[in-house]
């Protein structure tokens, strides 16, 4: 027992924590969080910038006709058509958002709460797809509702997603529908 005791008594404390360093690492932490922060905002105000050419975004007009289809979900982003990485942040169209779609014969008119809200002429739609991811979010094969319009000189795509997937394949068969009709009657 005796060598116990004075095995106890022969060990060191433990050194103290040294206050003045730990808050100095952690002040250093929150000042390179707080500049990689600042960095990404510059570099979206920057996108911004180099996309001012892109128009105004239209407005839905007043008398827009009855609705052949409604959408609640969520919009994802738009891109340069066919470049799904390339993302369009002027006039808010970079903004992820909920979502509600309303597809009449005027066009498509998107209701963004907190962002805003535009509309995509009969005239200016391409085409909808379903695909897997758009700039920021990717999920599985069909789970994206694309849709192609042309807005100035750009094609554009913008992703969706409703609250319920299945109604995807009704909006592409639809959306399809109408830029067939606008293209046989353009010949």
């Amino acid at each position: 027992m005796s060598t116990l005791i004075t095995f106890a008594a022969e060990q060191k404390s433990a050194e103290v924590t040294d206050w003045a360093a730990r808050i100095g690492w952690v002040v250093g932490l929150l000042l390179f969080v707080a500049l990689l922060y600042w960095l990404m905002r510059q570099g979206w105000k920057w996108r911004g910038t180099l996309q001012s050419d892109l128009p105004e975004l239209p407005t839905a007009p007043d008398q827009a006709g009855p609705a052949k289809l409604e959408l609640s979900g969520r919009y994802h982003a738009s891109t340069t058509a066919g470049q799904w990485l390339d993302r369009i942040v002027a006039h808010g169209l970079g903004t992820r958002s909920r979502v509600e779609l309303t597809l009449t014969d005027a066009g498509l008119e998107v209701v963004r709460p907190g962002a805003q809200d535009f509309f995509i002429p009969a005239a200016s739609l391409r085409e909808a797809r379903l695909d897997k991811g758009i700039a920021g979010k990717v999920l599985a094969e069909g789970g994206l509702l694309v849709v192609t319009w042309a807005h100035g000189d750009k094609l554009l795509d913008s992703g969706f997603r409703s609250d319920h997937a299945a109604e995807h394949a009704a909006w592409v068969e639809a959306i399809n529908s109408m830029t067939t009709t606008s293209t046989e009657g353009a010949r």
